[in-house]
């Protein structure tokens, strides 16, 4: 009998005779009932025990990564890591935040877990969409999927009765923006933040019901229309962020009723018109961040009323007028960002005085008069860029105060004086670029005390004296350009000290005496320039190390011979106007300035040449009579037999390069007709799928004799090649070689699979259309692998055939650098040796002119093909094409085109143009730098990368909606020449 039966029962109505009974009875069955019903309660309480342990279970099966390791049955669920519990055993919190969970969550979480009100997931890497079952978690107050990875539709969301906190940030979500959060009338925080998939929405009125919430984040979520007036309805809203969207039109004045609004972040926007004053009743805002729209008039002189704000930012916009004295007042400010406007006027005085600022960047106005004095008295200012205006006076001596500073660009103004001493000596100073100026005096010793210094930039003023030595105590040192200024004595030897130096420039100076050999162990130096100076004596032998780099010494006093590796480089041009030096052997192009023979040489040479030439014939005679001697004494091996090769399974060898999923049974039996997706020159692709639902793809190489043995050994070398190389590397932008299955006859290959196949079909195909934002993406992810493979590894690695067939495009169409059969090792000592081979590798239209010749492989060849990839980014045409004209490709087309009368546009792909113009004519001259002719004029790849993160002019996921726009923003500080 259960509890419903029992209170049901009827009593019989009392009598007289029972009158004194009564109360009794009436008691005794109220006890029953409390007892029965409690009873009740238990019994299910135990269920929900077993439902609760087998959810957690489903999530052990599910999932792996992190701590789930650790939830066993020996343990009660209630103690698990990230779990907890109320007083009756139920589960009301479950937070698996950055636990490096890889999976597919569990579906119908509240079916098992009935009394959960805490659920994060935040920051791992679950597959397929939204949970199912989580939209009808009624008691649910947090729930949490922060990147989770998490992608398709959002359900509908109004069964989360309860929910206070909503946070589905960085994901991959699409198709329409789920409006139904406007039911849950007690949410208090919503985060959308960075789901640029969803399709274009606008901003509902009916947001107006969820009257408790304070913190609306919609960044980057594809709203569109304007800002409505009504969100001043929205008065508990405590942070506002609708930043990297395409909002339009003007800021609403009713804004400004938002009075407990404390983070205003509208950046990355279409805005226009002015801001609007009543933005200084926003009393208690401490974040206001509208950059990069199209705001015009005056910063309003109402802000004065905002007596909290910290960070004012209002960068890349169409400001005019003055900045506000008030400004220089504030005790609350930190940041002050106004780059890239039109603003005029002097600074305010007393700007940094009254409080702490740590950012403060003014670049690129149009600012006069002497720079703020006391700008770095809160003792914590880190950044201070204010290059590209019209600032005059003195630097101020108390500057060398400012040891906080990381940052200090003051280019490009009217500054003069001498730089106080002291000043480039700041210990965290990391860039400090005073360029383009009136300065003058020397450099002081205290240069040696920057220990973190990366970039000095001085060039184009008028210092004079010597170069101190004791710059060799700041070891961090990367870049340095003093050129065109006044410096006189000799270059000094501790130089060679800095190891980490990649450019030296000190061309356009009075510097004397001879070149140190200490120059020579400057093994990371890119860029060397010495020219327009005064030394003399003979070019050190040992720089000889620094190739293949760019070398200048040109105009110069020096005399003797021209190192020979230097004359087999191209780097003729490099050692003009030195009517002292000589050549050991004689020049046959005409275009290279006159060098007379060296003296006493010419018998030598001539003697070296013969001894030479006979070695040569004897070597290719011995050569002939082996190869005849073998083509009769070996058996002929046909290895055209694709497809019906019969597999030895259980013989093959297995190198393992990371964790794997399958077995060599699994990839083997797979092996057949139907997965195959291409062919190679090394052999056949296919694309397998493997039982846990994800795909791998093979590359099959044969290994047995052929015909011919040079295509033998190129086989064997290519997958040694291959294996060596990628089995060692691991980077985001270079495919993953999971394994290597080696047997008798076969050796296969097991790569990641990339389902947006390769980029040459990406653009000359038919299947697929590429905006620029994913070009630019591509470009730069391909330049950061190639830069890993030049300039982090030791010994560098050439790739030797860069070509779009080769660069692979995974899901998000980010680019994978593949087919390392014919990489090359440079290695520091005997590099000759290791670089060259008798075969050329690489593809027509795609390497560089001096390796057809050389057959010397450098990075400089990977630049020049990466150069070739950027052209066929930038038109959409081919590396090779019967438009181009007989004998002529693609760069050839590129010069005559940028030649003429405006025919640069015609260049551009005809469906980006119009909204790219100014962005892929940017990436444009990095490609024509790229294909320079001369290998020592192409920058190197780490430089390529740097310019293409300055040409990126949509910094945003949120850039397929930014785009839409078509005017070009004028050049930010980023986009300055020295790559900054």
């Amino acid at each position: 009998m259960d509890t419903s039966t029992l209170c049901n029962i009827s009593i019989p109505p009392s009598t007289p005779d029972h009158m004194a009974l009564s109360p009794f009875l009436f008691f005794l069955f109220l006890f029953s009932c409390l007892s029965l019903l409690h009873l009740s309660i238990q019994f299910p309480q135990k269920q929900n025990n077993n439902q609760s342990l087998l959810f957690f279970t489903h999530m052990k099966n599910f999932l792996s990564g992190g701590s789930i390791s650790s939830w066993t049955p020996h343990i009660h669920y209630c103690d698990y890591p990230g779990v907890a519990c109320d007083e009756s055993g139920n589960v009301i919190k479950m937070d698996v935040s950055e636990w490096s969970l890889s999976g597919t969550f569990p579906p119908d979480v509240c079916v098992y877990l009935p009394a959960l009100r805490v659920l994060r997931l935040a920051d791992n890497n679950f597959e397929g969409g939204f949970p199912s079952g989580i939209s009808n978690c009624s008691l649910l107050e947090e729930l949490n999927l922060s990147s989770t990875n998490f992608g398709g539709a959002v359900p509908n969301l109004s069964g989360l009765k309860s929910l206070r906190l909503l946070d589905m940030s960085y994901n991959l979500f699409s198709g329409k923006f789920p409006i139904s959060i406007i039911n849950l009338t007690n949410l208090e925080t919503i985060n959308f933040n960075e789901n640029p998939d969803f399709d274009a929405w606008q901003l509902p009125e009916e947001l107006t019901r969820l009257t408790r919430l304070k913190r609306m984040i919609l960044s980057t979520s594809s709203i569109t229309g304007t800002i409505p007036s009504w969100i001043g309805n929205m008065t508990s809203l405590t942070d506002l962020e609708l930043s990297g969207n395409s909002l339009t039109g003007w800021i609403p004045s009713t804004i400004g009723r938002l009075e407990n609004l404390e983070w205003l972040e509208l950046y990355y926007n279409q805005l226009d018109g002015v801001m609007p004053d009543e933005l200084g009743n926003l009393t208690r805002l401490r974040d206001m961040d509208i950059s990069v729209n199209r705001l015009t008039g005056k910063i309003p002189s109402s802000l004065c009323k905002l007596p909290r704000l910290k960070v004012l930012q209002l960068y890349k916009n169409c400001l005019t007028g003055e900045i506000p004295a008030w400004i220089g007042n504030s005790t609350s400010l930190t940041t002050l960002s106004l780059y890239q406007n039109f603003l005029t006027g002097e600074l305010p005085a007393h700007l940094g005085e009254f409080s702490e600022l740590v950012v403060l960047e003014l670049s690129e106005n149009r600012l006069f008069g002497e720079l703020p004095r006391e700008v770095c008295k809160g003792g914590k200012l880190l950044y201070f860029l204010v290059l590209d205006n019209l600032f005059s006076g003195e630097l101020p001596e108390n500057y060398v105060k400012c040891e906080s500073l990381l940052r200090f660009r003051a280019n490009n103004n009217r500054l003069q004086g001498p730089i106080p001493k002291g000043m480039l000596g700041l210990p965290h100073a990391y860039i400090i670029d005073l360029g383009f100026n009136r300065l003058e005096g020397t450099i002081d010793a205290a240069i040696g005390n920057a220990k973190n210094l990366s970039m000095l930039f001085l060039q184009s003023n008028r210092i004079s004296s010597s170069l101190p030595s004791d710059i060799s105590g700041a070891k961090s040192l990367v870049k340095i350009d003093l050129s065109n200024n006044l410096l006189a004595g000799p270059v000094p030897p501790e130089i060679g000290e800095l190891k980490a130096l990649n450019l030296l420039l000190l061309q356009d100076n009075k510097l004397s005496f001879s070149i140190p050999e200490s120059l020579s162990s400057l093994r990371s130096l890119n860029v060397l320039n010495l020219s327009n100076n005064l030394l003399t004596g003979p070019i050190p032998e040992s720089l000889c190390e620094l190739l293949p780099n760019s070398l200048d010494f040109s105009n110069n006093q020096l005399s003797g011979p021209i190192p020979l590796p230097l004359v087999r480089e191209g780097l003729m041009e490099s050692f003009a106007g030195n009517p002292g030096l000589c050549t050991s052997v004689i020049l046959n192009s005409s275009s290279d300035p006159f060098f007379p023979l060296c003296p006493q040489e010419n018998r030598r040479r001539k003697l070296n040449d013969i001894w030479l030439i006979v070695a040569s014939l004897v070597l290719a005679i011995v050569g002939v009579l082996l190869f005849i001697r073998h083509r009769f004494n070996r058996d002929e091996v046909d290895v055209d037999r694709e497809g019906s090769l019969t597999f030895t399974l259980s013989s093959y060898d297995i190198t393992r390069f990371h964790k794997l999923s399958f077995n060599q049974h699994e990839i083997a039996q797979a092996l057949i007709e139907k997965n195959i997706v291409g062919h190679g020159g090394s052999g056949t692709v296919y694309k397998i799928e493997l039982s846990d639902g994800k795909s791998v793809a093979v590359k099959k190489l044969w290994t047995r004799k052929t015909k011919d043995p040079t295509l033998d050994k190129l086989l064997d070398r290519e997958l040694k090649s291959e294996v060596e190389t990628l089995g060692s590397i691991r980077h985001k932008n270079i495919v993953k070689l999971y394994c290597c299955f080696s047997s008798l006859d076969t050796n296969l290959l097991v790569y990641e699979y990339m389902p947006n196949g390769n980029l040459w079909d990406a653009l000359h195909g038919e299947q697929c259309f590429l905006d620029w934002p994913t070009r630019h993406q591509i470009a730069l992810g391909v330049a950061q692998g190639l830069a890993y493979l030049h300039h982090d590894l030791q010994p560098p690695i050439v790739h030797r055939d860069i070509k779009s067939t080769n660069i692979l495009l995974n899901v998000d169409f980010q680019p994978k650098v593949a087919d390392f059969g014919i990489a090359k090792v440079l290695q520091e000592k005997g590099a000759g040796k290791d670089s060259s081979t008798t075969i050329i590798a690489g593809t027509t239209g795609y390497f560089a002119p001096e390796y057809a010749y050389s057959c010397k492989a450098t990075t400089k060849c990977d630049v020049y093909s990466f150069g070739i990839v950027l052209m066929e980014l930038i038109t959409g045409r081919k590396p090779t094409d019967v438009e181009f004209g007989e004998n002529k490709n693609i760069t050839s087309w590129v010069a005559w085109k940028v030649t003429s009368n405006g025919g640069a546009m015609d260049i551009l792909d005809r469906r980006l143009s119009c909204l790219f113009r100014d962005e892929m004519m940017q990436v444009l001259g990095i490609a024509m730098r790229c294909t320079c002719t001369m290998p020592s004029l192409r920058p190197a790849m780490n430089e390529v990368v740097q310019l293409l993160m300055e040409s990126d002019l949509c910094k945003l996921k949120s850039c397929k909606e930014l785009n839409k726009f078509n005017e070009s923003l004028p050049a930010t500080e980023a986009n300055d020449p020295n790559g900054l």
